[in-house]
């Protein structure tokens, strides 16, 4: 066991503390101050917390709160509403080896999030990682949590786990899942093995990727789901426990955003109007869920010819739940055919996080060949 001293035990430094001393040593020093029973030494000892242990393995964790459920309350018609403040706030984590920093950087729904204030909290994790933090959990409404979780991902660098959460039920509602989760969430940011895995969304004992996790279910607290590839490991009572990795990710520092990169969805008989309207100068990019694996109505051919021409960048996904779009039909309106004309394929992503990383590699300055070879590649 080693202690951490007062000055004045010889170590010659003016600093408050002489750094870590042997116990043996220390109990000569705090004999010179006039402690001389064992249970003085050992109360000495807590109070300036010398377990050699607790020092090696605390972990700072820092809990930025946003906002969402995970932070409102319900009233007794059982209509729920965001609080003045965040209860979370007062929040502290029962672990020894632990030390959480609760910090609120917005208080709004998840529908209320923009773009600004998902670079407003990338810059504020950033900031952390200068500040000794070794992990960063971060409070999120459910219905937008996976298009800023999948933000962080493309913009910040993997020096720390980042840990995203949020809840199904409010804080007063019968089986809110709200605490649970963000207990959930501190332990797999604390945890060594969470280093290197991206942006991770901690919900229901499940651990997903940024890349990939999406809603599923308008109430059900087991709602975020991997389509295709599943979770990438599970919190269990004994800790955290992996069993897959990502194999690649190519991050794109931005400090600034661009506007109007939309998104259409593709239905039976849509006109072409719908995209026609986008053909205008402010249009910086159009994501489009295409049916099947990435097909378009006849009707709407023409148009996305002309915003090709026109320069705006096209960028093609499935509106389906599972697989990914890629070019297989050869007939006006096919994928072959989308591909033929301009259109970049991007594969694995659902129409929210592409539209995400469209809006980001525009804001980056990535423009032709080099955009559309980030667009198209989603493990990237």
């Amino acid at each position: 066991m080693y202690a951490c001293l007062p000055d004045g035990c010889g170590s010659g430094k003016d600093t408050g503390f002489c750094g870590m001393y042997p116990l043996w040593k220390m109990c000569e020093c705090v004999s010179e101050k006039g402690v001389e029973t064992w249970n003085e030494i050992k109360t000495f000892v807590e109070l300036y917390k010398i377990d050699e242990k607790i020092k090696k393995h605390l972990k700072k964790i820092l809990a930025l709160h946003t906002g969402g459920t995970i932070s409102m309350s319900a009233n007794d018609l059982g209509e729920v509403s965001t609080n003045k403040e965040n209860p979370l706030l007062d929040s502290r984590f029962i672990d020894d080896n632990i030390e959480l920093t609760n910090e609120s950087v917005l208080n709004k729904p998840s529908e209320h999030i923009t773009p600004a204030d998902m670079l407003k909290i990338q810059k504020r994790v950033q900031k952390a990682e200068s500040e000794g933090y070794d992990g960063i959990v971060i409070t999120h409404g459910t219905d937008t949590l996976e298009e800023t979780a999948y933000f962080l991902d493309l913009t910040l660098p993997n020096h720390l786990p980042i840990v995203l959460t949020g809840a199904m039920r409010s804080s007063n509602e019968i089986g809110s899942d709200g605490v649970y989760n963000f207990q959930s969430a501190i332990l797999t940011a604390a945890a060594d093995e969470s280093t290197d895995k991206g942006v991770l969304v901690v919900m229901n004992d499940e651990i997903h990727t940024a890349r990939y996790v999406t809603k599923t279910h308008t109430t059900n607290v087991d709602t975020f789901r991997t389509p295709t590839f599943g979770p990438i490991g599970l919190v269990g009572k004994r800790g955290i426990h992996y069993f897959q990795e990502l194999i690649q990710q190519t991050v794109v520092p931005i400090d600034h955003l661009v506007s109007n990169v939309y998104l259409l969805k593709a239905y039976a008989g849509m006109p072409a109007s719908l995209i026609e309207c986008l053909d205008q100068k402010s249009t910086k990019g159009l994501v489009i869920e295409g049916l099947g694996a990435g097909n378009m109505p006849l009707e709407t051919v023409a148009a996305i010819k002309k915003l090709l021409d026109d320069q705006i960048p096209v960028v093609m996904v499935s509106r389906c739940y599972n697989g990914v779009a890629e070019p297989i039909y050869d007939y006006p309106g096919g994928g072959i055919d989308l591909e033929r004309m301009g259109v970049t394929f991007c594969q694995g992503l659902n129409g929210p996080k592409a539209r995400i990383k469209l809006l980001i590699g525009i804001s980056a300055g990535l423009t032709g060949q080099t955009l559309r070879d980030y667009i198209s590649n989603a493990v990237s």
